[in-house]
């Protein structure tokens, strides 16, 4: 009698359970530069655009709709991430990155070949496709040959990436434009572009690839790129379009929620689901991604606040506030290098998250209650606490989730930590603006002035010298007292997350790859 063929579902079981190697320090370093290339692709990319917009509303003619250009990228590289981390589980990380690297370089010509406003916005929402993959192919490439405790000796690598990124980018991006043109900002994207697939292409090959039967949750996809759709529009609009309670916003809103409600259904039923429900019933994954997406809002609040502070309340233009703001960068890049070690040295993370958190809610105060006439030194001092607190954070979490997370899910889990981090990032910003225009304009209405002054114009001159002087000192009080409440709202998101965190079990992080 001839022995039963194993199920589809048993076969995949055993696939997936089958033994990874463990990867030599040579192979780790290769596979490691090997994307280092797509992390600077895809971190660089979020900032050098930034100080190209002005110009770019000149040449296209488009003032009105310039939050597009950020907004059409978010949607699709947020809404993309979990979709390549899902695939990747099935057909590995180098079949989904190298097409993720093809894409977002033929965007990137395209963009600067735009025309109109709405061509860009329609090959940034093309890039967006591409660059999520960049990212989290990146990220669990690293989970599939380090293993979580010994992450700390090449954390050194990324963070460097991410601190070249976030300095360089916006000085690249403001260079670029004045002396070239804003279209160099994309172009430059080529070259980096064909290095990072050649790289990626030759070291993933070292890669096991498991090949996991699997359905591609197309109900799923389409309801996320919905709801994120409607998170982005009700953030865009809210506050400046149109009024909050207006029925527009209030129709948003309620869309969003259905969505959700909708996407949480699809994904109970669907056979092989985008995001796996059973990833939630994890109480460290579901406590873990929580954790990220709050640090990423408060320091991408603190990220908006801190050049606007120096704007407009110390007088620096645009070149010295990105310069002031270095030592946040920099710090960040530091706690995120300790984190590791940290990591390495203790083999587990919880009390990691909860030291950075603390720190950045400390510093966060601080920086609340600084006023327009603080010494340099307690700034500098108060981003340096701020910087480090939060630079331990973000990779602490990331590696907790994946440490929780199957081996099956890594992909999918890294994707997901991803999406959600890019959720909070977005609300954190659009709330600490709003929470800013908002104390800006009460203020100078409690002060008896009821006409309008645009916080453009506070910075030309520096400190209001642009508008009436009759107004000037109402608007220096509304503006400190909008500061002070936004940074206290990001202290308040670093302690929300530090209760959170307190709830979650501390597992000794893998010794592995293998797992």
């Amino acid at each position: 009698m001839d022995a039963p063929t194993p199920s589809l579902a048993a076969s995949a079981a055993a696939t997936a359970d089958a033994p990874l190697p463990n990867y030599t320090h040579r192979q780790i370093l290769r596979v490691i530069t090997g994307i280092l290339l797509c992390i600077l692709l895809a971190a660089i990319d979020q900032t050098v655009v930034v100080p190209a917009v002005p110009a770019i509303a000149t040449d296209l003619h488009g003032f009105n709709h310039l939050s597009w250009i950020v907004s059409a990228y978010l949607l699709t590289s947020t809404a993309a991430t979990p979709i390549y981390g899902r695939l990747s589980d099935s057909y590995g990380r180098r079949a989904l990155l190298l097409p993720g690297i093809v894409i977002f370089v033929i965007a990137s010509v395209l963009c600067g070949l735009s025309q109109t406003l709405w061509q860009l916005i329609a090959f940034r929402a093309l890039q967006g496709l591409g660059g999520g993959g960049l990212m989290a192919m990146a990220q669990a490439a690293i989970a599939d040959v380090v293993a979580p405790r010994e992450r700390g000796k090449y954390q050194a690598y990324m963070a460097g990436t991410w601190g070249v990124a976030s300095v360089a980018g916006p000085i690249l991006g403001g260079w670029m434009t004045d002396d070239f043109s804003w279209r160099w900002i994309f172009w430059i994207n080529v070259p980096i572009g064909i290095a990072a697939f050649m790289l990626s292409n030759r070291a993933l090959k070292l890669l096991v690839v498991r090949r996991v039967p699997a359905r591609i949750d197309y109900a799923g996809a389409a309801l996320l790129t919905a709801f994120v759709t409607a998170v982005l529009l009700v953030m865009s609009w809210g506050g400046s379009e149109y009024a909050w309670t207006s029925p527009t916003m209030l129709a948003s809103i309620v869309v969003g929620v259905v969505l959700l409600g909708l996407l949480g259904w699809r994904e109970t039923l669907a056979p092989d689901p985008l995001v796996p429900p059973r990833l939630f019933a994890n109480q460290v994954f579901s406590i873990g991604v929580l954790i990220a997406a709050l640090a990423a809002a408060a320091m991408f609040g603190g990220t908006f606040l801190l050049p606007l502070y120096f704007q407009l309340l110390h007088g620096a233009d645009a070149s010295a506030s990105g310069t002031l703001i270095v030592p946040f960068l920099a710090s960040n890049v530091v706690g995120a290098y300790v984190s590791g070690q940290l990591a390495r040295r203790l083999g587990r993370a919880k009390l990691i998250v909860l030291g950075g958190l603390v720190m950045a809610a400390f510093g966060f105060t601080l920086l609340g209650l600084l006023g327009p006439h603080a010494a340099p030194l307690h700034t500098i001092l108060a981003m340096l606490v701020v910087g480090f607190g939060l630079g331990i954070v973000m990779p602490s979490t990331l590696v907790t989730v994946q440490n929780a997370a199957d081996r099956r899910d890594v992909g999918v889990a890294t994707g997901t930590l991803l999406f959600l981090r890019a959720m909070g990032a977005a609300l954190g910003s659009t709330l600490v603006g709003a929470l800013l225009a908002g104390r800006f304009a009460a203020g100078l209405a409690a002060h008896g002035f009821t006409g309008r002054v645009d916080l453009g114009a506070m910075r030309q001159g520096g400190s209001a010298l642009a508008i009436d002087p009759a107004v000037r000192a109402a608007a220096e009080a509304a503006l400190v007292n909008g500061f002070q409440l936004s940074f206290m709202v990001c202290a308040g998101l670093a302690l929300l997350a530090f209760f959170a965190g307190l709830a979650m079990r501390d597992l000794p992080l893998q010794s592995n790859a293998a797992r």
